[in-house]
């Protein structure tokens, strides 16, 4: 395996949870500039299984702009609820360059699980336990009825927020299994291969 791209993308991811802990934002240039190295890195290595997996190789220019793609197209929604940031969907889109559409499946899925433990960590942490639960029965209820109601079951805001989160780190948390277990197994073939 090639650690390039695997010191390229943990430092990107690196970067982005340092600026989000710091300031609450990840900036365009960095996520711009992540996704056309992805992008690059898949174009010009020869082919193969992935940047991170055995047998290694790039995945394509194709492959890495419908990993790009799938990886907006999956957080866009919560941005719209306004449950992620602009950022966080955007380095979501820059891993997908980087890894493909059938990885990135697999990351999203362990970064929503990753934010929903960082979420009761970071509430229970600060105190606002109880208040997230509440908000998030509220908001549930509130949009059954509606849906019951007939009217769209729309989800919106609660009235009090109980905090935002820092969504790189749950980003980045569901990216690390993939790479681990991609580096792993790339070790493991090449012992016993």
């Amino acid at each position: 395996m090639n650690y390039v791209p695997l010191t390229l993308l943990c430092l990107l991811l690196a970067l982005a949870v340092w600026n989000d802990l710091r300031t609450r934002r990840i900036p365009n240039q960095l996520v711009f500039a992540g996704a056309l190295l992805g992008l690059a890195l898949n174009a010009a290595v020869p082919d193969g299984a992935g940047l991170f997996i055995a047998p290694f190789g790039g995945i394509g220019l194709l492959w890495s702009l419908a990993g790009l793609g799938l990886g907006l197209a999956l957080l866009l929604p919560m941005y719209m609820l306004r449950a992620l940031g602009a950022g966080d969907v955007k380095m979501m889109a820059m891993i997908g360059a980087f890894v493909g559409p059938s990885a990135v499946l697999d990351i999203v899925l362990l970064t929503l699980l990753a934010g929903g433990v960082l979420a009761l960590a970071v509430a229970a942490w600060t105190g606002r336990l109880r208040a997230m639960l509440r908000n998030t029965y509220h908001m549930g209820m509130y949009s059954v009825l509606r849906g019951l109601h007939g009217e769209s079951a729309r989800i919106e805001a609660p009235a009090t927020p109980s905090g935002r989160l820092p969504y790189a780190v749950a980003i980045s948390a569901g990216t690390l299994p993939y790479l681990v277990i991609g580096a792993c197994s790339g070790r493991a073939l090449a012992l016993f291969g």
